[in-house]
């Protein structure tokens, strides 16, 4: 059973699922907002604020784990150098979700991740 498992299966293996959130993760840390699914943007939010409060720890060992996370080395480093000043007084929230139109193809619903 998946009693209060945290991420949605999003209707994908685990390996698959993921590298998916791996790859959004890095890519709104790099540009800042993403535009997705509605259901893929409340699975990413929980991972992004994750490495966040990771770099917000600032110590090696969080270091190691986000390098370990997200795909780009250098921006972990970039992240780790201005999550204090950007995100030192505040205990969470650190994403946006905003909901927008319905994708054209499918119907499904969309929305816009983006850091706050």
């Amino acid at each position: 059973m998946r009693h209060q498992r945290r991420i949605p299966q999003l209707s994908l293996p685990a390996d698959q699922r993921k590298a998916l959130l791996r790859g959004l993760t890095t890519q709104l840390i790099r540009e800042g907002r993403v535009t997705t699914t509605k259901a893929r943007a409340k699975a990413l939010r929980n991972e992004t604020e994750r490495m966040i409060t990771l770099a917000k720890d600032g110590s090696l060992a969080s270091r190691r784990r986000a390098i370990g996370y997200v795909y780009d080395k250098q921006l972990v480093h970039a992240l780790f150098e201005k999550a204090q000043e950007r995100y030192g007084d505040r205990e969470g929230g650190y994403t946006r979700i905003v909901r927008t139109t319905p994708r054209r193809g499918d119907n499904s619903e969309m929305a816009i991740v983006e850091l706050v």
